[in-house]
């Protein structure tokens, strides 16, 4: 997987964050709105991915470990 492909969780938290900041904005235009928003799920959708993955070797970790 080159840089350009690997998704950087921290980051899209980031962005994230700035996309909901621009949707609160009272002078949005609504096409940019609707851009923004298609953005902010896109990047929902991959942190949930990631937390859920991470979720899934935490418990695969869990049950190896006899302790």
């Amino acid at each position: 997987m080159d840089k350009k492909e690997r998704f950087d969780f921290e980051q899209a938290l980031e962005r994230l964050s700035e996309v909901l900041k621009e949707l609160e904005s009272e002078s949005i235009p609504l096409e940019k709105a609707i851009q923004l928003y298609e953005e902010g799920l896109e990047l929902s959708k991959k942190c949930s991915k990631r937390l859920d993955d991470a979720e899934l070797r935490i418990e695969q970790v869990s049950k190896k470990d006899p302790s």
